[in-house]
């Protein structure tokens, strides 16, 4: 199991055992087409970002996890999974908070952020108590919460979405790849009308349009009035996902269940490779 970081002390900016990623964009494409055969095994999204490192993301998290920000953030926020899976305490924030729309969210879907964790171990890979690992974390665990905050749902063109507005924050190769390689598949698989690329591009031109979600405080954003939230960082109404929506539907499918398998599709969390 994950270990919860220590708050007596901060960790180390890189642990000295830690290696350096390189890109294997074969390796990435054989498990797309693993997750393509199960959208429930979000394993093999983790083994995708492995495949794809984004080489800046080491001296952005070291950046953060150094700054005043960053150090008064983690004395606070040492493991996000504890916050977000303690429905009590979100559920005492005020009515139209985001704590509420997120558990709403949460307990309707059947997800725990600890579930998302979990499918992260899957791999077998070391953890590494470090900055790094940290930062890394964060960017996982707040998935499901920018699910709440876009408005995107957990329909395979939502999670495209929510992926392709996490690159506009975040441009990680395996963000774009996902997003993008998963709307070529819907649009294969049901040669749909819907405008599913232009739903992917708004998302990722809404992403870019704020600051990251993982940077923040988040106790003190679940507090807020979700209109509020979304406003102050500047994110727009998802109208090329409605409209997709609406097309699918007016085309007799289900925006949940493209292929026929009446099945919801997975919710492939997204999560650095820390």
């Amino acid at each position: 199991m994950e270990t919860i970081p220590d708050t007596a002390d901060m960790p180390v900016a890189v642990h000295p055992d830690r290696p350096r990623l390189r890109k294997r964009p074969l390796k990435a494409l054989h498990h797309f087409r693993e997750l393509l055969k199960d959208k429930e095994d979000t394993e093999q999204v983790f083994w995708i970002f492995e495949a794809l490192p984004r080489n800046s993301f080491r001296d952005e998290a070291v950046r953060f996890g150094t700054s005043e920000q960053g150090r008064a953030i983690y004395a606070s926020e040492p493991y996000l999974p504890a916050i977000l899976d303690d429905h009590d305490r979100l559920r005492a924030m005020p009515e139209g908070s985001v704590a509420h729309a997120y558990c709403d969210f949460m307990e309707a879907e059947g997800l725990t952020a600890a579930g998302l964790v979990a499918e992260g171990e899957k791999m077998g890979k070391p953890r590494y108590n470090d900055l790094i690992q940290w930062y890394g974390n964060r960017n996982r665990d707040t998935h499901d919460l920018l699910h709440v905050l876009t408005g995107y749902g957990r329909d395979g063109l939502g999670e495209q979405c929510v992926l392709a507005f996490t690159y506009g924050q975040d441009p990680s190769l395996a963000h774009l790849f996902i997003a993008y390689a998963g709307g070529f598949n819907m649009k294969k698989e049901t040669q749909t009308k819907a405008p599913v690329f232009r739903a992917i591009g708004e998302a990722k031109r809404h992403g870019k349009a704020g600051p990251r979600v993982w940077e923040m405080n988040i106790t003190e954003l679940l507090a807020e009035p979700l209109d509020a939230v979304r406003e102050r960082l500047n994110i727009g109404t998802p109208h090329a996902y409605h409209e997709a929506h609406r097309i699918l539907r007016e085309e007799g499918r289900n925006p949940y269940d493209l292929l026929g398998r009446n099945e919801q599709q997975g919710d492939i969390g997204t999560a650095q490779p820390a």
